[in-house]
This record gives structure tokens, C-alpha cells and sequence, in this order.
């Protein structure tokens, strides 16, 4: 993975690319780790509690439920911007934000999952494109969140298509921050497209965060290409 980063009075931009591992030691022990990892099934994870990044490595197949509670987010992670965008062109595929004085609400045990579930509709065209970059702003209460850490699965059925992963490091505490994913798309043929396209909402992600190695928030989403 490649990061620069520009930090300038609280603010955060980081720039972020999923790419094969370089080959220091700490990056052959996880790869090695993530080969002997077992395939688990969502509810083997849910029954062992404990759910660490080599178990949502080898999940085989999109969840249908969450691997945690909304309140196992005790760090006050809070998404508030999110902008999808094609690389190549430049041109923007998605947007959207929160109001800017809407002010955080911690979860709580009543909440529901919607608000860890969206729904893309995107045209055919989309399945063509080779790289886009995903800019997301989020902030953090008060406790520093070390070693936080994305993984992001895609799946079409049962089919994984993609699986991308995101070091953030450090994250200050009461920091408002703003990333950019770089993803590198899969290359499809003909064939596998227009299964896609005519099979609204089979492809979903799941995106797992982490801080130390601990699961803190699970989103969801499901994607239909014939918009």
C-alpha cells in the first residue's frame, strides 16, 4: 500500500491504493497468516465472538447480518462524507454528506442496521471502469484510534470478486479526517457484465473496520448496474 499524507491544523487528507504487499517481514507473516486462515461461515464467526481481520479474510460468501453491535463503536467513528469518483476521467459517480450541524449521536442498543446499509445504482457502464477513488470524511471523539484498518470484500452470489484492504494508522483524537480509496477494479468480460447487470443487487461488499485488531463497525451494501 502507498499513503502521503498532509496534515495541517486538525485536517487529514490521505491518499490510499490497495496493492500487493511489499515484501518486508511484517508483510510476509500477515499473508502467511491470512493463507492458513480457515474459512469460516457468518455464523461460526458469530458464535466465536472474537472476530479478528484473518476471520473476515476468509469468509467465503457476503454476510446477510453484522459481525457487531453498532455500539461496539466506542470511539465515535462517524462518517459524514462520502464521494465516489472515475480516476481516469475525473468525473464524479456519486456524492453525498451529512448536513455540517449535524451533530454526532453515539449508537445505543436500540438502534436498527439502517444506518449501516446502502443501496447503489449505478449504470453498466460502471463495470468497465478500471479505477476509481472513493473519498470518505469522518471524525473520532476523544480516544486515539491506533492501528485502524479497513477491509473491504466484494462478491457477486456467492462469487468473491474483490477483496481490498486499507491501513490508516494513527488516528488523532478529535480529528476530522478526509481519505481517498484508490480501487482497482476487477476486469470483467462481456459475459461476467451482463450477468451482473441483469442480476440487480447480487453484488455486495461488506467493509469491516478495525482499531488494534478489534472489529468496531460492519457496513453493508448491495449494487444494481442497470440504472
Amino acid at each position: 500500500r502507498t499513503a502521503s499524507q498532509l496534515l495541517l491544523k486538525g485536517l487529514k487528507f490521505t491518499t490510499m491504493t490497495s496493492k500487493p504487499a511489499s515484501k518486508g517481514l511484517a508483510s510476509v507473516m500477515k499473508q502467511a497468516a491470512a493463507k492458513k486462515a480457515v474459512a469460516l461461515t457468518e455464523d461460526e464467526l458469530l458464535a466465536k465472538g472474537n472476530i479478528s481481520p484473518d476471520d473476515v479474510l476468509s469468509l467465503s460468501k457476503p454476510c446477510h447480518g453484522y459481525l457487531c453491535k453498532t455500539t461496539d463503536n466506542t470511539y465515535g467513528l462517524d462518517f459524514v462524507a462520502f464521494k465516489l469518483r472515475d480516476i481516469d476521467t475525473n468525473s464524479v459517480l456519486f456524492e453525498v454528506a451529512k448536513p455540517a450541524d449535524v451533530p454526532y449521536e453515539p449508537p445505543t442498543d436500540k438502534d436498527d442496521d439502517s444506518g449501516r446499509f446502502v443501496r447503489y445504482e449505478f449504470p453498466p457502464e460502471f463495470l468497465k471502469l478500471t479505477t476509481v477513488g472513493a473519498t470518505v470524511t469522518f471524525r473520532v471523539g476523544e480516544t486515539p484510534l491506533k492501528n485502524l484498518r479497513m477491509i473491504e470484500r466484494h462478491f457477486f452470489g456467492d462469487r468473491l470478486l474483490k477483496s481490498f484492504d486499507f491501513d490508516f494508522g494513527f488516528v488523532i483524537p478529535g480529528s476530522t479526517n478526509t481519505c481517498e480509496h484508490i480501487y482497482e477494479l476487477p476486469t470483467l468480460n462481456d459475459k461476467e457484465i451482463l450477468e451482473m447487470v441483469n442480476a440487480s443487487y447480487e453484488t455486495r461488499s461488506d467493509s469491516f473496520y478495525f482499531v488494534d485488531g478489534k472489529l468496531i463497525m460492519h457496513n453493508r451494501a448491495d449494487y444494481n448496474y442497470n440504472n
